[in-house]
């Protein structure tokens, strides 16, 4: 299954509560973080939301 590399490359200071939320549940802490997921459409729903914050790449 194809999984996703997503690094944090902004700081989520100043956004909404809810994208803060978003990048904790990913696993990303601080900026230049790195999460390893599974493509599924939840996470890439997550994804979405906080994709002004984020960098993904499709990994094997």
């Amino acid at each position: 299954m194809a999984r996703l590399k997503v690094t944090q490359l902004k700081s989520g200071i100043g956004s909404k509560q809810n994208h803060k939320d978003t990048l904790r549940t990913l696993g990303l802490k601080r900026v230049g973080d790195v999460a390893v997921k599974e493509d599924r459409p939840e996470i890439r729903g997550m994804v979405k939301a906080v994709q002004h914050l984020v960098a993904v790449e499709e990994v094997e």
